[in-house]
């Protein structure tokens, strides 16, 4: 059962009374009812203030900046390579579009290289293996990064793959 609430901004909302789980014999019932659910916030300032990410980082052996919003579905982050950077060949089942912020390099995609600059997007498909070169060696490259991670963390079935590790 549910009913209509007017937000503080007038818009609707769908209230849901609670509702018991649901088991495969109730998949007729599973009907799709949008709910607005509140986030907890909805600014990160000054990301890059906050600092890089120390175990991504590390593991990347790149800075990586995480962009703090509760999506549910979707991440991004702000990636750097420094001068001269190639980073280590991975693979993931997200899929990832990559916007160039400054500088220039390339992406290689299962073996086909892609050269990219600022103001370009590239598209890397899920699990195909990949790598990013700085191009320059004396400038930075910086690029943000949009990723469907946090639906596949969700359902379980997130993977990252480095080069030469087992899953």
């Amino acid at each position: 059962m549910s009913k209509l609430e007017k937000t503080p901004t007038g818009i609707e909302k769908s209230i849901h009374a609670e509702q018991k789980p649901f088991s495969s014999k109730d998949f007729h019932q599973t009907f799709a009812r949008p709910v607005y659910v509140k986030p907890s916030h909805v600014i990160h300032k000054n990301v890059e203030k906050a600092g890089v990410h120390d175990h991504f980082s590390t593991e990347r052996k790149h800075p990586v900046f995480f962009v703090d919003l509760p999506s549910k579905n979707v991440s991004m982050t702000i990636g750097g390579l420094l001068p001269g950077q190639l980073t280590n060949r991975h693979r993931h089942t997200y899929e990832t579009v990559l916007y160039v912020v400054e500088g220039s390099g390339w992406t290689e995609i299962e073996g086909e290289r892609v050269a990219w600059e600022a103001g370009d997007a590239v598209y890397i498909p899920s699990w195909a293996w990949h790598r990013h070169q700085n191009m320059s060696d004396s400038k930075p490259a910086k690029y943000i990064a949009c990723e469907n991670a946090p639906q596949l963390q969700n359902l379980g079935v997130a993977l990252r793959e480095e080069e030469g590790r087992d899953l």
